[in-house]
């Protein structure tokens, strides 16, 4: 790829400002659930305690911790990336790279704040709700009540490119765009988002991405533990629009066989963890997290610094999700006293603590939607309107005890909510079709500002997902996904498949756990991944051969093994006749260590008159073995592929598919893909001026600028015809513009 504008593109990618770090809810949270364990008090180890910035700032007995405003000479940075070893925390899970890049940000502004004293006073749960009623009618009062003038609304355009990313995920098709700006009925916009909901599929393929988040849940990925994906019952209580208390009860006390156990169960990790980490308190955090808006990671440990709630609270809802007593365990050493069995807010009911765990998940679960529990219907409505105007109405997301910049709001919207049977599709036509959704944008502010007040919504980053969907859309070139078995595959969505390199650094999280927020800021991994990386340069590579007429005509398989796992085998029996060279491949699939997987063609042999030929077999994993067979009268190879029985162990779970090809494959499509993409290509064109109209009413939802389409011009024509390199550079310039990559 021509890189002609590349610096206009990063520019404005670094162009996306980040917020300052704010250390009692983004770093002190991270020290307390990976270091404070060992590093605590008086008697941390080395000295050393980090339970509070001045205590950071005093060091242990290899000096400070860190050096404010230089994060490259800080111990405490040398130590969690491991440049000066020992690694730390010793013996535990590493701290990731965005943890690490916010404790450097951290240090970098001069590493300021504090954790404050922690509140004592809890709030009622009940609802108390306005009489006013209505998004607008209570906002008309906001503004009046503020002196603030009502933001205008957002053209058109605007709002169908907003309102299709935020309810399907997916970019207006440009003739549908069309058709919505032609219609002169006054209620046309409502009209729009009801036809949008009424899409199941479309609906249900945005939104999972979103539940995958809170319910740690996801697609292609290995763990050394064990874990089971809920994903086939998540996708159809969206397409069926489960009510959401029904849909909690279930995930906290799943009966079927059939049901998402997957999320109370957690991570089961192998060898010794921290006590904070068992399954019992893992349902715990998550689910008081995810449906309360309350975070006891800080209170598995110890009691929090940052909020009210106590050690012995989080175990007393653990012990909800275990059959077993449990040790309250202080910073992973036992106190020797027995958890009891309490919810948070003791108010809402019990169970006897010796109650089979069945009995008491249930307990619990009415509890968590209880009609008196306000808390568990703030807080989705909450996440909702975050999520499509950009700043919660309560902030931090996870401390749903705080303020509200309008109280008199959230408790409409919540009351409104579970008035109108917990319908989540209701929650969202409720928004969207409000003024305050429709208004034009703002520019975004700090969300921890207790000033806030609105003047309208923020412009939001499109998701990992939402970025590779628009990429296939505009392009038609749909990722393929395939079955564990030797048969055609499918195209899908980019939520379906094992998160990439590239959906890794647009903010896909690793969901070991409840993520309820996704770091949206820029990162140097970003830009060396959208500039340098294969995936996204080969995707609109594809994508320009395609827009101009000539899609890649992949390779078929002779032979196709399907998913091999543990000792798996597959015998090879394949004509050859006439074929002038023979391609052997084996690809990983989702192998917990690849580089020690042995797998091999064993047997191998070419057989012909003339007699066979052995063919040596040993592989390795997504190189081919080439063999020439022009002119050798060849007419079939045997073969049996197998995995070697030493990579049978729990932590190498080997997992491959082995392919046979007549000549080069497309590695991005070696399954061959059967039925429609999830949305109409767009129409090829071999004129530049046609294609360049098409990418930019697709992408933006408008026609290119004079100035855009005489630039465009120049890199896309060559003469009267389309310059495939130019469009692909083009295609980069669009997708990687902030028009593109925000929600406005």
């Amino acid at each position: 790829m021509q890189f002609g504008w590349a610096y206009l593109g990063l520019g404005l990618c670094y162009a996306l400002s980040a917020q300052t770090v704010d250390f009692a809810r983004q770093v002190h949270p991270v020290l307390v659930e990976k270091c404070l364990p060992c590093h605590n008090g008086a008697g941390g180890q080395g000295g050393l305690s980090l339970a509070a910035r001045a205590e950071i700032l005093r060091g242990g007995a290899g000096g400070p911790a860190i050096a404010p405003g230089e994060s490259g000479k800080s111990l405490l940075v040398r130590r969690i990336d491991g440049s000066q070893p020992p690694r730390m925390p010793m013996g535990g899970e590493p701290l990731s790279e965005r943890e690490i890049a916010t404790i450097r940000r951290w240090i970098d502004e001069g590493a300021r704040g504090e954790v404050n004293a922690a509140p004592t006073a809890r709030f009622s749960l009940s609802l108390k709700p306005p009489k006013a009623s209505g998004i607008d009618a209570l906002m008309a009062s906001y503004y009046q009540n503020r002196k603030v003038a009502p933001p205008p609304q957002a053209e058109d355009a605007v709002f169908a490119r907003r309102v299709y990313l935020d309810l399907w995920g997916l970019l207006p098709p440009a003739e549908d765009l069309r058709r919505f700006l032609a219609d002169t009925r006054p209620d046309k916009r409502t009209r729009l988002v009801d036809e949008l909901l009424a899409n199941q599929k479309n609906y249900a393929e945005h939104w999972i991405s979103f539940w995958n988040d809170l319910l740690h849940n996801d697609e292609g990925v290995v763990y050394h533990g064990d874990r089971a994906s809920i994903s086939p019952w998540l996708l159809k209580a969206l397409e069926e629009n489960k009510r959401y208390d029904e849909f909690v009860r279930t995930l906290l006390a799943p009966a079927e066989k059939d049901g998402p156990a997957g999320f109370v169960r957690g991570v089961t990790w192998r060898g010794t963890v921290n006590a904070s980490q068992t399954p019992a308190m893992q349902a715990a955090q998550n689910s008081a997290q995810v449906f309360l808006g309350i975070n006891l990671k800080c209170n598995s440990c110890h009691d929090s610094f940052i909020s009210h709630w106590k050690l012995r609270e989080a175990y007393a809802l653990a012990s909800f999700f275990t059959n077993e007593p449990l040790e309250i365990v202080k910073c992973d050493k036992g106190t020797g006293k027995m958890a009891d069995t309490m919810f948070l807010f003791p108010e809402l009911g019990g169970i006897d603590a010796k109650a089979a765990v069945e009995e008491k998940r249930a307990a619990a679960a009415r509890m968590f939607t209880t009609k008196e529990n306000g808390l568990f219907a703030r807080t989705i409505v909450n996440r909702t309107w975050r999520l499509l105007l950009g700043r919660g109405l309560v902030e931090p997301l996870d401390e749903m005890e705080g303020p509200s910049w309008y109280p008199e709001l959230l408790e409409w919207l919540a009351a409104d909510f579970v008035e109108h049977g917990y319908d989540m599709k209701y929650l969202l036509r409720t928004i969207v079709t409000s003024k305050a959704y429709q208004s034009a944008s703002v520019p975004a502010g700090n969300a921890h500002d207790q000033t806030y007040v609105f003047h309208g919504p923020w412009p939001r980053r499109i998701t990992a997902e939402e970025f590779a969907d628009g990429v296939a859309s505009l392009t038609g070139e749909w990722r393929i996904r395939v079955d564990n078995r030797p048969v055609p595959g499918m195209y899908a969505r980019e939520w379906r498949f094992k998160a990439s390199s590239m959906t890794r650094a647009l903010g896909r999280p690793t969901r070991d756990g409840a993520v309820t927020e996704r770091q949206e800021d820029s990162t140097t991994l970003q830009a060396l991944e959208l500039t340098n990386g294969l995936m996204l340069n080969d995707w609109l590579s594809e994508g320009a051969r395609r827009l101009t007429g000539h899609p890649d005509t992949a390779a078929v398989s002779l032979f196709d093994s399907g998913t091999l796992r543990g000792t798996g085998k597959a015998k090879v029996d394949v004509d050859v006749t006439g074929r002038k060279e023979l391609r052997l491949l084996v690809t990983d699939v989702d192998s917990y260590d690849p580089s020690r997987v042995k797998v091999g063609w064993r047997d191998a042999r070419l057989m012909g008159p003339s007699g066979e030929e052995p063919v040596a077999g040993e592989v390795a994993l997504g190189k081919e073995i080439v063999i020439n067979l022009e002119g050798k009268g060849y007419t079939r190879f045997q073969a049996l592929l197998a995995v070697d029985p030493s990579s049978n162990q729990s932590d190498i779970s080997p997992a491959v598919r082995g392919f046979l090809f007549d000549r080069a494959p497309n590695m991005q499509k070696l399954v061959a893909a059967a039925g429609d993409p999830p949305l109409p290509r767009p129409k090829p064109s071999d004129s530049p001026a046609s294609l360049i109209d098409q990418v930019y009413r697709h992408a933006y939802g408008r026609p290119p600028a004079p100035t855009e389409k005489q630039i465009a011009m120049g890199l896309v024509a060559k003469g009267s015809k389309v310059d495939r390199e130019g469009l692909q550079d083009l295609l980069w310039t669009v997708v990687m513009s902030p028009e593109f990559q925000f929600i406005r």
